[in-house]
Order: structure tokens, then sequence, then C-alpha cells
């Protein structure tokens, strides 16, 4: 009787120690890989807010404040350097990427609601675009704008799920690439063959565009009408691939959802090394006044980790020539600062 008490107890106590391991989530798990010296600050990412339901689409504002959304929660929140988080909009659509258009306006996908929408300087919410053909898209995930004003953007069916959204039919027959044209009405579908389109970025000349799909990254050519030419595999990673970003000098920053890293590749596909994360990524976001913090979105958190090289800043304008890694550069996809 007494072997089979102590038996029950080591039990109980086993699963104790389980759910203090699942419920604690460490500040800082691991330093970033050997080969990143040139690109990643010694440490490991910081924890700055926890507690959400599923973060996602990090985007940095010059006035000096961060925007990501949580997509179970249905809201977009806004941290602060001080360490506060307060709602910045409830509900959200459960919005996942989020970027500003070069007047500084947010640009969100929605998934609910199903739409690419504009948030005016006002605070007037507009949808941009939520058919196509006469059908509703699927769900937006994420989105990047180009220089002229352009609004390139993914649509999976992911959000027609209770899960991350609200269940849906899909109306249409495929998953979709599209951009939005600088006048904010003409909707146009660049690629309807990818298996799984996710997150994408542009290299630092708008040149190529990148986009996640399932394992593998993809590129295309950017014509200079804008559309896509060229397509082929950039690279393929362990693990689903979700959001992308771009330093100035073309390394892609990727998160993948089912793994605890943030992986990093230069302009060729070279794999450079993985950023160590307590949780699973899902998308990250240059930001800080020197545009040299990485933010990243990791399941029920927000991390950052201080950088080498800048990002390439969604306004290009926010960097001054003080803070710009090349004083001379003019063009967006440096950093663009007078001369």
């Amino acid at each position: 009787m007494k072997r089979n008490f102590i038996s029950i107890l080591a039990v109980l106590a086993l699963i104790g120690l389980l759910g203090l391991a699942e419920m604690s989530i460490p500040k800082a798990f691991a330093q970033a890989t050997a080969g990143l010296d040139h690109l990643v600050e010694p440490g490991a990412p910081e924890r700055i807010a926890t507690g959400f339901g599923y973060t996602e689409g990090p985007v940095w504002h010059p006035d000096g404040y961060l925007l990501f959304s949580d997509i179970f929660g249905n809201t977009i929140h806004k941290w602060t350097p001080d360490g506060a988080a307060e709602i910045f909009r409830s509900p959200s659509g459960h919005s996942n990427g989020l970027t500003f258009d070069r007047q500084g306006r947010l640009i969100a996908c929605e998934h609910s609601n199903r739409r690419i929408s504009r948030t005016e300087l006002d605070g007037t919410i507009v949808t941009l675009a939520d058919t196509y053909d006469g059908k509703r898209l699927n769900s937006p995930n994420d989105a990047v704008v180009k220089s002229d004003g352009s609004i390139y953007f993914t649509d999976p069916p992911t959000g027609l799920t209770a899960k991350y959204g609200v269940p849906g039919i899909q109306e249409l027959a495929f998953r979709g690439v599209y951009r939005i044209l600088p006048d904010g009405k003409t909707l146009e579908l660049l690629v309807d063959n990818i298996h799984d389109p996710n997150g994408l970025a542009f290299s630092p000349d708008e040149k190529v565009l990148y986009i996640a799909d399932g394992t593998r990254i993809l590129a295309f050519n950017v014509q200079p009408d804008g559309t896509l030419a060229n397509r082929r595999s950039f690279v393929s990673l362990s693990g689903w691939m979700d959001g992308i970003k771009v330093d100035v000098d073309g390394n892609l920053y990727v998160t993948t959802f089912n793994r605890l890293v943030v992986e990093i590749c230069d302009s060729t596909g070279k794999h450079l090394g993985s950023i160590a994360t307590p949780e699973a990524t899902s998308n990250c976001a240059f930001g800080g006044a020197d545009n040299k913090t990485l933010f990243i979105t990791a399941e029920r958190s927000v991390y950052r980790i201080r950088l080498r090289v800048q990002g390439i800043p969604v306004l290009p304008d926010s960097i001054t020539a003080d803070t710009a890694v090349d004083k001379l550069a003019t063009s967006w996809g440096s950093i663009k600062v007078s001369r």
C-alpha cells in the first residue's frame, strides 16, 4: 500500500512538473547560432509582451511603436518601448499581416472579413479589396507595399476556419497572389497556382519578390510593369515557412510557424544560421530608431533581438541621414535619405 501511495505521488509530481514546463515560457531561450555574428548582436531574443492568443503581423511605426495582430483575440495591439501594450483596434477582422502604405496608413489582411483594409489617418477604415471576378477573396494573409504604392498580398484559405477566423466557403478555385494598383481600386491577379502562399517580401532593389510556400520560398522577377515572371524555387528549409523580411544587404529573415527559430538566408539562398526562440515563430519586422531591432511574433508572445544590420524600413523616409547605413543612398531598397 505504501509503495502504491509513493508511486501515485511520483506520478502526480511528474504531471505537475510537466504542467509548469508547459505554462512557463523563459524570457531568454538560446543565443543566436554561430555564424551570425556579422548580422546579430550577442544575446538571446527578449520577450517584451506575452499572454495573447496567437501573435502575427508585426509592423513598426516611426513614431516609436509596434503594432501586431492577435488573430485568436481578434485584436490589433500597440506596444511602446516603455513596455506597455494596449488595444489599437478590436475587433480587427481576425487580422493577420499588417503594413503601412507610403502615406503611413495601416494596411491589414483581415481573415474573417476576407478583405484588405486601410485605416485612414482620421481612423476611418475602408475596404481596398474583398472580391475578385465577382467572388469573395479567401482570407488575405500577408502584404507588402512596393515603392510605387502597389500593395502585393497573398490569399490562402487559412482564415475560413473557426481557429483562425470564421468558418466559410472558399469561393475561388485557387489561392492567389494579387496586387492592388496605386489607385487603390484596381485588383490584379498575379499568380494562381501556388499551393500555400503566405509571407512575402521584396529584395532591396525590388527586382525580386519572395513568397513563402510551405517548406520552400519561391522567387519571382518583378517586371517593369509590376507583374511577376521567372518563377523559381529560391530555398527549401526545414519547417513551414511563414512571414519574411529582408534587410538592406538582401538577407532574408524567415519565420517558421512549426519550429522555434527564425531562419536567415543570404540573397543567393545560402542558409546562414538560425535565431532560436522560446516559441514557434509566425512573423517578424524591423524597427527601433535605427531599424536594427528585429521584432518577432511567436505564438502567445512578442520578442525582440538587436541586429548589426538595418532592415528595409516599411516607411523609407522614416530613417534619417544620421541613422542610415548609407548616407548617400537615395533609392528605395537601401535606406532612402537626402544627400
